[in-house]
């Protein structure tokens, strides 16, 4: 890349001076004020005049080499480089000197080659019929090739095209001379010889990169003779251009921690102009210690990357660094993996242990169950899942730095109901009067939501709480009870419990009290009995003698003791025994009275009397039985066989008159004892 050097600086005035002539004021002269050369080159004179009068010719022409006047002879004198008449011709011109011009307006001169002596100035006198004129013209011969000269724009911008110039003040045709560049660019060289420049430049146009500034460019002048440098200018280039190369830089001098305190450095390379300032991308507390260095307090685990800038007119932005800050791991949780919706009992289930960040990512999981520790693993699984392995199961995961525990993960096992069992409070054994409650105990998930209580009968109580209250209790409580439990998932019956109810202490003293006088009366009406049996025994014994006798007959059984009380009651027909007045068993038969019934005396001599009572029906027939013991007769044999425990008894009107006629159709009574 080829640069151009400084810009091309034309230095070209002209400056005509003028004798103490007549008529000197009426000349012109255009040329370079100055020419440059070194010894040994060339020089070239480009030059214009006009004369007085245009039609004038020139007569004379003599150039000088660091001519003088003389005030003395009022003329000029100093070493003539060429001389121009028309007596002589040229015969006195040197020759490396040539005039190239003509006799009307053209004076131009070519020095070739030129010596290091000529350094100065030089005479051009010109003479023509109207009039003389003297034209200065400076010549610098240095002793060495001249040197090119770079010009640079006023301000070069990173990637804006810019021209540089590389100027040579010096133009010689015939003598070949060359300028390039340090560097590979294509340049364009230019030359220039006028009455106002002679040179020789060279122009680079590129679009320089940051890369470029403070490099050093150089222009060259090359001889492709004898192919060498003949001389060089070489400048520092200013490429104004933003930082590069931008870096954020940790100071740490360990792995971060969280927590930690961290110290970032913000560094560049290059910068023209120089940084001013720096820019950060960092949210939070943080404060700059110094320009571009940054210090932040506890470091947060989950700290995003950070990136600064560097600015001067421009601002650029460094690639973002990750801190990379080491932690114990985080955001651990349980996971259900399988199945993914309700957990049954008997289902496969499988649990796993995630987190979301840990640094560094080596890590060991753990699980507990209750806060019990378990095993070790990244999953947990159960091949048949059972209601005793619901509770809250914890993974915990750890690492170099730390440990890190998930939150309680509430794994319920759904299930019916189990393990039914019915409890009675306050114990199975109650007292009649107490209060006896009932609990049908289960286990289930989802909780039952329906309780049904049976008896001993097998027979639904149509009770559907969980406990059944028996407020107060009694004897007929006693029995077996149980219940029968319903979820979402089944229905399960407990087996029976039973429920024994006791006699209070006032119950077992009635009953003592009832059951004692049961077994008196029991006892009193088998005496009663057996001696009834007897008296009724002797009864049948006498009527089978009087039914011998005669068909219409009564039998009355014969006492051994006589005795014929009278009563204001009705007459009864019977037996009398004084020693077992208190308990006997007998039967009495009433007769309705006729209008000519009159009382009479039985055959036992006891007084039977039928009296009609006020608020008696006269249609009703009384009848009334009375068993008296054997022993008391003395007509009635005992151990009568056709008489034990029958007696049998003829039914005949009593009364008074005659007795009627014994009935085919008699009724009988059977007593049974």
């Amino acid at each position: 890349m080829h640069l151009l050097g400084p810009s091309l600086l034309l230095l070209v005035w002209w400056v005509p001076e003028y004798l103490a002539f007549s008529d000197s004021t009426k000349w012109s002269f255009e040329h370079p004020h100055t020419l440059y050369s070194w010894d040994g080159a060339c020089v070239w004179i480009p030059c214009q005049y006009t004369a007085p009068l245009r039609r004038d010719q020139l007569d004379n022409l003599i150039l000088y080499s660091n001519y003088e006047y003389d005030d003395t002879t009022k003329n000029f004198k100093g070493p003539i480089l060429y001389e121009k008449t028309k007596s002589l011709g040229d015969d006195h011109t040197p020759e490396r000197v040539q005039f190239l011009g003509d006799q009307r307006s053209n004076c131009t001169i070519s020095i070739n080659p030129v010596l290091e002596k000529d350094n100065g100035w030089l005479g051009l006198r010109l003479t023509t019929k109207a009039g003389k004129w003297m034209e200065k013209i400076d010549l610098n011969v240095s002793k060495t090739p001249l040197s090119p000269h770079i010009q640079l724009p006023p301000e070069i911008q990173e990637s804006q095209e810019v021209t540089l110039t590389c100027l040579l003040n010096f133009s010689c045709p015939g003598y070949q001379i060359q300028l390039q560049w340090s560097v590979e660019e294509p340049a364009v060289t230019l030359t220039s010889l006028t009455t106002k420049t002679v040179s020789t430049q060279s122009k680079l146009t590129f679009q320089p990169q940051w890369t470029h500034h403070g490099k050093n460019l150089t222009c060259q002048l090359w001889d492709p003779k004898v192919e060498r440098i003949l001389s060089e200018e070489t400048v520092l280039l200013d490429v104004k251009h933003a930082p590069k190369e931008v870096t954020t830089v940790i100071q740490n001098p360990t792995r971060i921690r969280e927590g930690d305190t961290v110290t970032l450095s913000c560094n560049y390379s290059s910068s023209n102009p120089r940084v001013t300032r720096y820019e950060w991308n960092l949210q939070g507390s943080w404060k700059e210690q110094s320009p571009g260095v940054l210090i932040i307090q506890k470091v947060a685990w989950d700290a995003r990357p950070i990136a600064c800038a560097a600015c001067n007119q421009w601002c650029s932005w460094a690639p973002s660094v990750n801190l990379d800050v080491q932690h114990a791991p985080k955001d651990v949780r349980v996971q259900q993996i399988s199945p993914p919706s309700e957990i049954h009992s008997g289902h496969r289930v499988l649990l796993g242990c995630n987190f979301s960040s840990s640094r560094p990512r080596d890590v060991r999981f753990f699980w507990k169950r209750n806060g019990i520790f378990l095993k070790e693993g990244k999953e947990l699984s159960f091949d048949s899942i059972s209601p005793e392995d619901a509770g809250n199961y914890n993974c915990f995961i750890n690492n170099s730095i730390g440990q890190t525990m998930s939150e309680a993960r509430r794994l319920q096992v759904l299930y019916a109901p189990r393990m039914l069992r019915v409890a009675i409070s306050p114990k199975d054994q109650v007292m009649e009067g107490k209060k006896a409650v009932l609990t049908c105990e289960s286990d289930a998930n989802p909780p039952i939501f329906q309780y049904t209580w049976f008896d001993w009968k097998n027979q639904n109580l149509h009770h559907y709480d969980q406990m059944l209250r028996l407020d107060p209790v009694k004897i007929q409580h006693s029995g077996a009870y149980w219940c029968e439990a319903t979820n979402q998932l089944g229905r399960v019956q407990s087996p029976p419990s039973t429920l024994t109810v006791y006699y209070s202490p006032e119950t077992i003293g009635r009953r003592v009290a009832v059951g004692v006088g049961f077994c008196l009366a029991t006892l009193l009406l088998v005496f009663w009995g057996v001696k009834l049996q007897r008296s009724w025994k002797r009864i049948r014994s006498q009527q089978g003698l009087q039914e011998s006798s005669s068909g219409q007959s009564f039998f009355v059984r014969k006492q051994k003791v006589r005795r014929a009380p009278l009563s204001e009651d009705p007459h009864s027909l019977g037996c009398y025994n004084p020693v077992m007045e208190d308990a006997i068993s007998y039967a009495t038969l009433r007769f309705p009275f006729g209008e000519t019934d009159t009382p009479r005396t039985g055959d036992a001599g006891t007084l039977e009397t039928e009296r009609p009572s006020p608020n008696r029906d006269d249609t009703v027939t009384y009848s009334v039985l009375q068993k008296c013991r054997e022993g008391d007769y003395e007509n009635v044999l005992p151990d009568s066989p056709e008489d034990e425990g029958i007696h049998y008894s003829e039914l005949v009107h009593l009364g008074l008159g005659k007795r009627p006629v014994a009935q085919e159709a008699v009724e009988y009574v059977t007593l049974k004892h």
